[in-house]
């Protein structure tokens, strides 16, 4: 069978061979070689499974027992249990667990891998004090074997086997993996080290992988990886599946717990289609031999092409009406509307061929292959779906080598799925398709650790080490810092221009065909090894969604729609605009130095060539937000070790302020109330204005010193603002008509900006909030953004203020911030001032400008539980995202706008425009 001799189309269909040696194959083929079907559950893998587990339809599920088991007893938490990503210690575990499986096809080898996060506890007294204040305990957390790491996908051409050989060796991936410190480690084999492994390669390579690094290959049956893959992405990745039609591509949000039934359909060099009822309860119910094998087999001998690639590259320039008989050329141009035909629908696919006296060599290879592909792709999606209708499902997914992200494939068979159904069936395709097999190999361990994540405990980050170039990778992302500058410098040496994918320019529509002559934005299609670039998935079980957020399937975190490209162009105007000024701060921060200067020269390259990749697909790495370009800035900073890039200027806004912090205090003690919250809400949108984000406000460092701006920036608070709620919260503050509304039980303040911001804006209302007895939390950044303040460095400049303050001493006291003060009072016993409301500091979750309320920290999400009021600072958290938020409780954003772009937009203002906006609990 061609699929065990290195054709890429390895599929169940047409690999009778290694099925047969599954001892799972009840396939037959009739005389005419067409594929008649396999038996009715090929879940059932009987004399693979050894008497292993059951499902819930008491199917077999076949699991390794060659890997050892974890052992758990005595296993603790690494110093402090909520830390963010705390290791677990397993102090009976002998063995490594297996982080590698691979997927070997005959054109590419997937690989999935877990990388651990390297990541030390830290033993902080005042953390523990909040724990204890929010009720978080380590009963409070949900069990893994893992706590914390990267799931990694990276492919190499399957004709370069050594490259992934010497690649797993490096890492010592099949020795349970190791952290960069100890890559040269010498330490002997494990001579029963196992690793999963599905496709035909598994078979072909086993003993190439026994020879170079000592392990042995437990096959996977295919079929079972392909399902398994789909469902565990389908449950894990927020935007995962994505319709495609007529060139346009929309990311579908699939409920988890609404995910079964569904149809899956795998097209290799056949064509396989699974009914898929649950995990590990999948059937098959059809397929065709029509296929992708197909598609190049009649591809090559008509046109000659080389390779896939050619073929659907030479598809791209085709015009299929050359070839195609239309019911415009057998009803004289007119449609056949009795019928619902348009004249552009394709009666007879080649159908011309008969009545034009031509031979081959009169047709363009072009007009060939757009006919081919189109004639295999609509029957493709019309079998899909008449099995679909047969057993009631509405939603068809589509994967397979055939697919690997090729646009006009994807529009073929979605019209093809929207005509036939008329519109109540989708087609729908997998972002992460090409892994599938790996992922579910990667799941079949028997004890993975990735059972019971959710949805909001993977982030996906860019892949930062190596942009591909010339469509094709160059390798995995890069681990070493050298390598990663290394491969940055000989990239832009090169003058190699990063690939665009297949091209996304909408065509114009002609009836069934759905396609004018089709049109290509690049001179080359982008090979399959590019097609399969997405990014790293870290797994962060300690994130949980924000508890007070009204509708959480409803959320949509970002404010600006990037699909509109003017809109995308616009905003990568602004970043780029805005990176030689970054760079310069980025490499002060680090004392100037000339490894400084040649890795931020390698981060400024590095970013710029993924928002050059991203401005050619916005969708490469999933459904893409504002959010998403800033957070992108700062993993980029992080990678080339800028961890801090505004420390100094941070540093040095903030005892600038806190020297005038008291003075602002005595002028708010001597006002009365209205005046003195007035004075207060004015004061946070006036020291909102710090932010060097925003080129606008950068110019204004240049026009004077901190207190100067920020006094410039309050005389000019003039009321009405743009978006002006302030009495609604003064109403509910002082109450109205002498009644004296209830206190706020605990109010949560999402802070911005280090300097003026957080001192002379935030701490002051903070203050007032604990005045009328509402406890507080600061919640901060979990890592450095910009000039925004973090969790680690609150407490630090709260107990400066606290100097000068006594309502703030009691709370920072009570709240765990004054170390100092926390261990003098437990010399007698007591621990801060129990009867004074706390002032706490949680991080929350994120090193970003913006904020993700569906991916928060645990501790926030547990301060959230007793918060009836959130307050919202700033353009990355009220404005870029969360401006439409609805949330359980009350909640208050304010805002300076500081982009003229934005205020039109989102407020139909201008730019040093200010948002206060109150909406009451829903």
């Amino acid at each position: 069978m061609a699929g065990l001799n290195g054709d890429p189309f390895l599929g169940i269909d047409d690999n009778i061979e290694k099925l047969q040696y599954n001892n799972n194959s009840k396939e037959a083929i009739d005389k005419e070689g067409l594929v008649v079907g396999i038996g009715e559950d090929s879940s059932n893998n009987k004399n693979n499974n050894q008497g292993g587990e059951k499902d819930m339809a008491g199917n077999s599920i076949h699991r390794s027992g060659s890997r050892p088991q974890l052992d758990l007893s005595k296993a603790e938490i690494q110093g402090n249990s909520e830390e963010r990503d705390p290791t677990i210690l397993l102090p009976n575990q002998t063995d490594d667990i297996s982080h590698l499986a691979l997927d070997i096809g005959g054109s590419l080898i997937k690989l999935v891998y877990f990388s651990r996060h390297e990541d030390q506890s830290v033993d902080d007294k005042r953390k523990k004090i909040v724990e204890e204040r929010l009720g978080i305990s380590n009963g409070n957390r949900r069990n893994f074997p893992v706590l914390g790491g990267r799931l990694h996908f990276v492919k190499f051409e399957t004709s370069k086997l050594n490259e992934c050989l010497d690649f797993i060796s490096s890492k010592q991936l099949h020795r349970g993996g190791i952290d960069s410190h100890h890559w040269n480690s010498e330490a002997p084999a494990n001579e029963n080290a196992v690793i999963k492994a599905t496709g035909g390669g598994a078979y072909k390579f086993a003993d190439l992988f026994k020879e170079r690094l000592g392990v042995s290959i437990d096959k996977e049956d295919e079929m079972d990886c392909l399902v398994a893959g789909a469902n565990f992405l389908l449950k894990a990745i927020r935007h995962e599946a994505f319709t495609h039609m007529e060139g346009h591509k929309e990311f579908v949000q699939i409920d988890h717990n609404d995910l079964f039934p569904y149809l899956l359909v795998n097209i290799g060099s056949g064509v396989s289609i699974i009914k898929v009822d649950g995990d590990g309860k999948f059937q098959r119910v059809s397929g065709t031999n029509v296929g992708g094998g197909t598609y190049w087999g009649l591809g090559r001998l008509l046109t000659k092409c080389n390779s896939f690639d050619e073929l659907l590259e030479l598809s791209q320039r085709g015009d299929n009406r050359t070839i195609d008989m239309l019911v415009g050329d057998i009803y004289g141009g007119m449609d056949y509307s009795k019928i619902g035909l348009s004249a552009s629908t394709i009666a007879s696919s080649f159908g011309k061929a008969i009545s034009d006296k031509k031979e081959l060599q009169d047709y363009r290879p072009e007009d060939i292959s757009l006919s081919l592909l189109r004639m295999i792709s609509y029957n493709i999606g019309q079998i899909s779906y008449l099995n679909a209708l047969r057993f009631g499902l509405k939603r068809i997914f589509f994967g397979g080598f055939f697919i690997r992200g090729h646009a006009y494939t994807m529009d073929t068979i979605s019209f093809a799925v929207h005509f036939w159904s008329k519109g109540e069936a989708q087609a729908m395709f997998l972002r992460h398709e090409g892994f599938l097999g790996a992922v579910g190999a990667f799941m079949s361990y028997q004890k993975h650790g990735l059972d019971d994540l959710m949805v909001h405990h993977l982030v996906e980050r860019f892949p930062m080490g190596a942009p591909y170039t010339g469509g094709k990778i160059h390798g995995p992302p890069l681990g070493d810092l050298n390598e990663k500058i290394s491969w940055m410098e000989k990239f832009v040496l090169k003058g190699t221009e990063i690939t665009a994918p297949v091209p996304m320019a909408p065509p114009g529509t002609t009836g069934l065909g759905g396609f004018e002559v089709p049109s290509s934005r690049g001179a080359t299609l982008r090979s399959d090894a590019s097609a399969l670039n997405v990014g790293v998935l870290h797994l962060v079980p300690t994130l949980e969604v924000f508890p007070l957020l009204a509708d959480p399937k409803m959320y949509e975190p970002n404010t600006i729609d990037l699909s509109d490209h003017k809109e995308l162009e616009y905003w990568f105007t602004v970043l780029s605009g805005h990176l030689p000024d970054l760079v310069d701060k980025a490499v002060a921060s680090e004392g100037g130095t000339d490894d400084a200067k040649r890795r931020g020269d390698a981060f400024a390259r590095a970013f710029s060539a993924h928002l050059a990749r991203l401005m050619e697909e916005p969708a490469a790495y999933g459904k893409l937000g504002l959010a998403n370009l800033l957070e992108l800035r700062e993993e980029c900073l992080r990678e080339f070790q800028f961890l801090d890039a505004y420390r100094s200027i941070k540093q040095r806004e903030n005892e600038a302020s806190l020297a005038v912090l008291p003075d602002l205090l005595l002028e708010l003690d001597h006002m009365d109330e209205e005046t003195r919250l007035l004075t207060l809400i004015e004061g946070v949108l006036a020291a909102n204005i710090f932010d060097w984000g925003s080129r606008a406000c950068v110019d204004f460092y240049h026009k004077g010193t901190i207190i100067e701006i920020y006094r410039m920036s309050r005389n000019k608070m003039q009321r009405p603002w743009r978006v002006d709620d302030f009495d609604l919260f003064k109403e509910r503050m002082l109450g109205s008509e002498g009644k004296k509304p209830r206190p706020h039980k605990r109010a949560l303040l999402f802070v911005d900006n280090s300097g003026a911001d957080i001192v002379l804006g935030m701490l002051p209302l903070a203050r007032e909030l604990l005045r009328r007895g509402t406890e507080v939390v600061l919640v901060a950044n979990s890592l450095p953004a910009l000039n925004d303040v973090t969790a680690m460095e609150l407490p630090d400049i709260v107990a400066e203020a606290a100097k000068h303050c006594d309502i703030l001493r009691r709370a920072a006291e009570a709240g765990g911030l004054l170390v100092d003060a926390m261990n003098n009072n437990s010399l007698d016993g007591s621990r801060g001032n129990s009867s004074s409301v706390p002032l706490m500091v949680v991080e929350n979750g994120c090193g970003s400008p913006c904020i993700d309320l569906r991916q928060v920290s645990s501790e926030l999400a547990a301060a959230a539980k007793h918060a009836d009021l959130v307050i919202l600072e700033g353009m990355g958290r009220a404005l870029h995202t969360n401006f439409n938020a609805r949330f359980k409780c009350e909640a208050l954003k304010l805002a300076m706008v500081k982009n003229q772009r934005l205020a039109e937009k989102l407020i139909k203002g201008k730019i040093y425009d200010c948002v206060c906006r109150y909406e009451p609990a829903t």
